[in-house]
């Protein structure tokens, strides 16, 4: 039976200059939009407590944040406890550089990290995550490292925020997953792109070369209908509009919130 979305929220990350700018203002006008939820990209110097008595004033909530990969050492303690005060029900890691992904077995170091900070975080009741670009389908040795993380990692202590923009750039259909790994996307990303830049799926595309085929979510590349149709049985519950590079944010996140509510999937 067809309805209407719920759970739109919005990747902050989207907003960061303006978060720097004045966190307050644009968390106001974010709820004036029509949001209910927010994905954190950093607090901007502001402290945890100040963060969440705004977000009530508000009416908004914050189930999922993104925290750095150097934060799942020894700072993933004082990172949880920031969570927990902001009512964050996710971690998310979104961001792994080229010098530690690029060692020998590094998809599979990676994975027992993430093994570790997801009991960490379990044991205080969050959900740790992680969150995809391009790079992780490219074949490596003829296996891809998305599915080295999805294999070598505990399903129970970590799941997936799946960039359904970035999976849809690389090749690959994400119906596929949803339908191999059904539990493991509760958190989606969600942005479109005008077009599929021709490539060679062996190397990844550089960023400058993919910012500029991004837009809105709305009419291109990717049926949100049918993506959108699919991750809800999916088990999927956070739905978070992004745009990395948005020449006007705010136009930007009401034009992906405007299409998204609007649409029966």
């Amino acid at each position: 039976m067809k309805g209407k979305l719920k759970n739109i929220g919005v990747q902050l990350y989207t907003l960061r200059a303006e978060m720097n700018e004045n966190l307050q203002k644009t968390l106001e006008r974010v709820a004036s939009i029509g949001f209910k939820e927010v994905e954190f990209a950093g607090y901007f110097e502001k402290k945890p407590r100040d963060i969440r008595l705004l977000l009530d004033e508000l009416g908004i909530t914050a189930p999922a944040a993104h925290i750095v990969y150097q934060d799942l050492g020894s700072p993933l303690a004082e990172t949880i406890e920031n969570a927990q005060q902001l009512g964050h029900l996710y971690l998310v890691n979104p961001w792994i550089d080229a010098a530690i992904r690029e060692r020998p077995d590094g998809w599979k170091r990676i994975a027992e990290i993430f093994n570790r900070a997801g009991e960490q975080c379990k044991q205080a009741g969050i959900q740790f995550c992680y969150h995809n670009h391009h790079f992780e389908f490219v074949p490596l040795n003829g296996v891809l490292p998305y599915d080295i993380l999805l294999q070598e990692c505990d399903a129970d202590l970590v799941k997936m925020e799946l960039d359904l923009c970035w999976i849809t750039l690389a090749g690959k259909d994400p119906e596929d997953y949803f339908l191999r790994y059904p539990s493991r996307f509760p958190l989606v990303h969600l942005k479109q792109l005008k077009r599929l830049p021709k490539q060679d799926f062996r190397v990844a595309l550089s960023f400058d070369q993919v910012f500029t085929e991004l837009s809105e979510v709305g009419p291109g590349v990717i049926d949100w209908k049918q993506q959108l149709s699919l991750s809800s049985r999916a088990g999927v519950q956070h739905y978070f509009v992004e745009h990395d590079v948005a020449k006007l944010p705010f136009d930007s996140i009401q034009q992906s919130y405007r299409y998204l509510s609007e649409l029966n999937v």
